[in-house]
């Protein structure tokens, strides 16, 4: 059953297609091309989902958030376009970046800070303008020396115009919605929609109870075999196994490896899952 949490789910209605760009990773070039060539197929009645994980790992974290805001202002002066029709889906980079400002109340601030920079979070830190050693030290220094840490990084990025309302509009998912649906999974009507996650899901789990599985990638989804509740098709834009592009008949992951050295997806679909086009830049 689908939630009605509009501040965590994004209902994308019954779009003309939805456009769904993959993990960008912090690369503004590949992603300036993706909207070149997004900027001449779209129209009133399509959506632009981009599937989390925007920052991190990259060189221009900046330039790819305001890539992503120039881009968004070009869109909304077509006629008919809503602001709800350009939607941002939250990645492991920015739940990662999200705790990051929110360092001083982890019990082990110093260990967690560590991992995330395993985990690429540091390309988001030298963005505005912080540091793993000036990081660590606060953290060992304690909670008072990690707070004004996490305040400096916070007003850098609201020296940045967008880039905190940006942070502040993120989704969990998007689907489509569907004229003649069957909502409950029963009654013996196929499922017809589409979701759209970041890095996966469990499919013995409602979509409202995935947690954290969105953006740290259950390993159920690459054994999804049939539908996902009302959904024909769930479309992921990062893969943490890094396998590449894959489309199955209820499942594709849109992951060329942007960030890592390799291409940046983005696919058209139907509102039904189908999928219509596969662009790369």
């Amino acid at each position: 059953m689908l939630t009605s949490d509009n501040q965590r789910f994004a209902d994308l209605r019954q779009p003309r297609r939805v456009w769904a760009v993959g993990a960008i990773h912090g690369d503004a070039g590949r992603l300036g091309a993706i909207h070149d060539e997004v900027g001449k197929r779209f129209v009133a009645g399509d959506r632009l989902v981009y599937l989390g994980n925007l920052v991190g790992h990259g060189p221009a974290v900046t330039e790819t958030l305001d890539e992503l805001l120039g881009f968004r202002i070009a869109l909304l002066a077509v006629p008919g376009l809503d602001a709800d029709d350009i939607v941002y889906l939250r990645g492991a980079q920015e739940e990662m970046w999200q705790k990051l400002l929110q360092l001083q109340f982890a019990p082990n601030p110093a260990e967690v800070l560590g991992w995330m920079l395993n985990q690429g979070v540091g390309a988001t830190l030298a963005a505005y303008g912080g540091s793993a050693e000036a990081g660590l030290r606060a953290a060992r220094e304690g909670a008072v020396a990690l707070t004004r840490w996490t305040n400096a990084l916070r007003a850098a990025m609201r020296d940045r115009p967008g880039h905190e309302n940006l942070a502040s509009a993120l989704r969990r998912a998007a689907y489509t919605s569907l004229p003649g649906r069957n909502e409950g999974g029963e009654g013996g009507r196929e499922p017809t929609g589409l979701l759209l996650v970041h890095a996966g899901l469990d499919p013995a789990r409602p979509l409202a109870a995935q947690g954290d599985a969105f953006w740290w990638g259950a390993p159920g989804f690459q054994r999804i075999s049939g539908p996902y509740e009302t959904f024909a098709r769930v479309v992921r834009g990062y893969d943490p196994a890094r396998g590449g592009i894959a489309v199955t008949d209820h499942a594709a992951t849109l992951d060329a490896g942007c960030g890592f050295g390799g291409r940046l997806a983005c696919a058209c679909l139907a509102p039904s899952g189908e999928i219509l086009e596969i662009i790369e830049a």
